[in-house]
């Protein structure tokens, strides 16, 4: 038996993904840390790039071990260090926290459909990677008074259960209709989803003042559009119960209209976080027991999904997309 099986199609498949993901991560931190005013902020990410590149590396030997081909991803014709700040007032910190977020989903994902021990390793050093930059992040949002927390409630003094169906109320089809407090746990996915958005549209409001391509500008603007309407939508929601909505007091764009990235980068950071939207909207539709939620977020689902299917167009048509490792045709063999 040889010392290692060969890797798997979804081993292949998700060490493929993961190198797109931090190949496109270190080219950002790389002008971040370039452009970088606070000092903490700095070394947090002059760290972490240390940290993936040596995650790469594996990665790529895992390839090379495999007599697989090396993925391009992203690299230093992707970014340009040497151009103004694009963004602003802790925005770096704040986009690293968001990425930091997207990858703990991925790895703890790409972690059960992984069979080897290196590549489950790897796959384990990744996520306490992930975790620990997120909540080095987040503590530092937090002291920078950047970061908003969720609200507070006064603590339940005994157990309840649901006595009846009116706790499902709030029928998305008859906007009259009777509808309950919010839950703590609707609360949650509702303060994430408009801390995310807003986060994502700074990031693609400074995209798209500064991509090259026309084309690629107008799909920009048509995402913050997206993203302002699904900020709206919930945040009424949450006015309704008389709560507080998140604002970020933090990560401006800047005036500057010079990508400090390529329109492709861009492109592939914007499809990341429509995955990661339709994913998060997912969960807050399998959590949110008031019918009128799970409706809005299936709205905001397709018009995600229309999007990011309109980005995939024109990728496509750009030779912007990589594509993944395929399966071989076996049915083209016989023939």
């Amino acid at each position: 038996m040889p010392e290692k099986a060969s890797i798997t199609s979804s081993e292949l498949g998700t060490l493929w993904l993961t190198y797109q993901e931090k190949t496109m991560i270190l080219r950002m931190l790389e002008y971040f840390i370039a452009k970088a005013d606070d000092e903490k902020a700095k070394g947090i990410m002059t760290d972490l790039h240390e940290d993936l590149e040596i995650y790469v590396g594996k990665i790529v030997q895992i390839f090379e071990q495999e007599g697989a081909a090396i993925p391009v991803g992203y690299t230093a014709q992707d970014v340009n260090k040497d151009v103004p700040k694009l963004y602003d007032n802790g925005f770096d910190i704040m986009l690293v926290r968001l990425l930091k977020e997207i990858s703990m989903g991925l790895h703890s994902l790409n972690l059960t459909m992984t069979f080897r021990e290196d590549i489950n390793m790897l796959f384990e050093d990744l996520t306490a990677l992930t975790q620990k930059y997120f909540r080095i992040c987040s503590q530092y949002l937090l002291e920078k008074g950047l970061l908003v927390r969720t609200p507070y409630v006064s603590m339940p003094k005994s157990v309840e259960f649901i006595k009846n169906n009116s706790y499902l109320g709030g029928i998305a089809l008859n906007p009259f209709s009777q509808k309950r407090t919010l839950n703590t746990v609707e609360v949650a996915h509702l303060h994430k989803a408009i801390e995310s958005n807003l986060s994502g549209l700074q990031m693609i409001l400074g995209f798209g003042q500064c991509a090259n391509d026309t084309e690629v500008k107008k799909f920009f603007n048509e995402g913050a559009e997206i993203a302002k309407s699904i900020i709206k939508e919930i945040s009424e929601v949450m006015i309704q119960t008389n709560l507080s909505i998140p604002q970020t007091p933090g990560g401006n764009a800047t005036n500057s209209t010079v990508a400090p990235f390529s329109d492709k980068l861009m492109m592939y950071c914007t499809s990341l976080f429509c995955s990661f939207s339709m994913g998060s909207n997912s969960l807050g539709t399998a959590f949110s027991l008031r019918n009128d939620l799970p409706a809005k977020n299936t709205i905001f689902m397709k018009d995600i999904f229309e999007y990011a299917h309109k980005g995939a167009k024109i990728m496509i048509k750009n030779g912007w997309m990589e594509e993944p490792p395929q399966m071989e045709d076996r049915k083209q063999k016989m023939n």
